[in-house]
């Protein structure tokens, strides 16, 4: 019996919104050169980055509203949806190539990222089908492989654009939602060695892949080239000492540091706000999830249980590997920290995946 619906999780709720207004903030800070530079308008990321995060707290609301097991019924569709625009995306003419890289759709003047929406739908269709096939999780052929095989054409078409770090992230929180619904842990040892070969073989089969993984090794052997991400960034990190130079100081976003507002957003504010700052960044994404995980734990039902693990892993996997990529303990992989980085698509449908986390907490009591 499902319990009466009653508020949401204040501590998520406000956790968020306080990640997504030091987001715009930092935003803002980091970008204002390049914009000035580019567009002659020093605040033409910001704007952007309101309307997205208005927008992205519109969805979060609807579907904060809305009765969670709604999305049981939706999964397969959303699911299908997201691996035709994905197929969209591959196809000369409709996807946006930028930086090398076909990852956006464009309707007019407006750019989606399904590879963005793919972290969502797969948590969505994940959830649903794991918490069906509970009662036979440890039967490996029946349970396991086709999850699996739903899994890899979501990997290989996103590889394929190519992404490896959105679909290292998406492979990652499926793995987990493996691990929580009770799947043997032999069978998810031996998909880990598979994929780790199949890691392997992508980096050794793209050449641009395999310099990021040398620069990562010793990025000064390449300073001015394949290295240099890695050392401006932790030249940012760096500079900023204890109490950082102040917000609005960063010398790195003047068009040292590539990518200041997006993927290496984290570098500019441990610069400007200091390790202070950063440990408080840290301390967010933490109460987000102790409690989005303790949300799972004393969810009313297993799809409601592994939908919010699945929740809050699908954000936590995406800082860990932010923050890991710009620290240099992970090759770079190009993939934003969730609520603070800019984009449009990735903003919208985290916040959407907040209101689904939230809504499940309106039927948990965790005082």
């Amino acid at each position: 019996m499902i319990a009466k619906r009653g508020s949401p999780d204040y501590i998520i709720f406000y956790t968020v919104l306080c990640l997504l207004g030091l987001g715009i903030i930092m935003v803002y800070s980091a970008s204002a050169v390049s914009a000035n530079v580019n567009f002659d308008d020093s605040c033409y990321f910001l704007k952007r980055q309101l309307i997205w995060a208005g927008l992205g707290i519109l969805a979060m609301f609807f579907t904060m509203n809305v009765d969670y097991h709604v999305w049981q019924k939706f999964s397969k569709p959303i699911l299908i949806a997201t691996i035709i625009l994905l197929i969209m995306v591959l196809i000369p003419g409709m996807g946006k190539v930028v930086n090398g890289a076909r990852r956006w759709l464009g309707f007019g003047s407006i750019y989606i990222q399904p590879s963005e929406i793919a972290k969502l739908s797969m948590v969505l269709f994940s959830a649903y089908y794991l918490a069906k096939m509970r009662p036979m999780i440890t039967n490996f052929k029946k349970a396991v492989v086709p999850q699996l095989a739903v899994l890899m054409v979501i990997f290989g078409l996103i590889l394929k654009e190519p992404d490896l770090g959105t679909a290292l992230s998406i492979a990652g929180t499926v793995f987990v939602l493996l691990f929580v619904t009770g799947a043997k842990l032999k069978h998810l040892f031996s998909l880990g060695a598979v994929g780790l070969i199949g890691i392997v073989a992508a980096v050794l089969l793209e050449p641009y892949r395999l310099k990021r993984l040398f620069a990562f090794s010793n990025p000064w052997a390449d300073p001015l080239d394949t290295g240099y991400h890695i050392i401006q960034s932790l030249y940012a990190i760096g500079s900023g000492g204890l109490f950082g130079v102040g917000l609005g100081r960063s010398r790195e976003k003047f068009l040292y540091l590539p990518e200041p507002h997006t993927d290496f957003i984290f570098s500019i504010l441990g610069e400007e706000l200091g390790l202070i700052g950063t440990v408080l960044v840290l301390i967010l994404f933490f109460l987000f999830a102790w409690r989005g995980l303790k949300t799972a734990m004393l969810a009313p039902d297993i799809y409601g249980s592994i939908l919010s693990a699945g929740l809050t892993t699908m954000i936590l996997v995406q800082a860990l590997m932010n923050i890991a990529v710009v620290t240099a303990s992970m090759p770079v992989t190009g993939i934003p920290l969730p609520f603070l980085s800019f984009g449009g698509s990735a903003l919208i449908f985290t916040l959407a995946g907040v209101g689904i986390l939230l809504n499940i907490s309106r039927y948990v009591n965790l005082k």
